[in-house]
């Protein structure tokens, strides 16, 4: 008789993690316009925050409407640390070019 786990964790994916990441309009959107209206570099890294939790509430929307299937990826927080840096750099980056720019 072989035992069945009651509980299977999926494995560690960090590059399904990083596309998912890379690939949220929320996370894009939300990190390049709060970077935009940043007057410090520090706040960067509080839009790439509001990008991580604006990205999982979209997803978490998209889930519940249907758009998106639902399935257990048991990599929340890995989604969202990678959304974190990634909202991070994009809003590093827009901050910077609207300065260099003038606007």
């Amino acid at each position: 008789m072989s035992m069945v786990p009651l509980l299977t964790v999926p494995p560690f994916q960090p590059d399904v993690m990083a596309l998912i990441a890379l690939l949220n309009p929320v996370v894009i959107v939300t990190a390049v316009m709060m970077g935009r209206a940043a007057d410090q570099w520090q706040k960067a890294f509080v839009a790439g925050f509001a990008a991580a939790l604006a990205g999982a509430v979209g997803v978490w929307l998209a889930t519940a409407l249907g758009l998106l299937p639902s399935r257990g990826m048991g990599s929340d927080a890995g989604i969202f640390v990678f959304s974190f840096l990634y909202g991070s750099l994009l809003a590093y980056l827009s901050y910077t070019f609207k300065r260099k720019s003038g606007g």
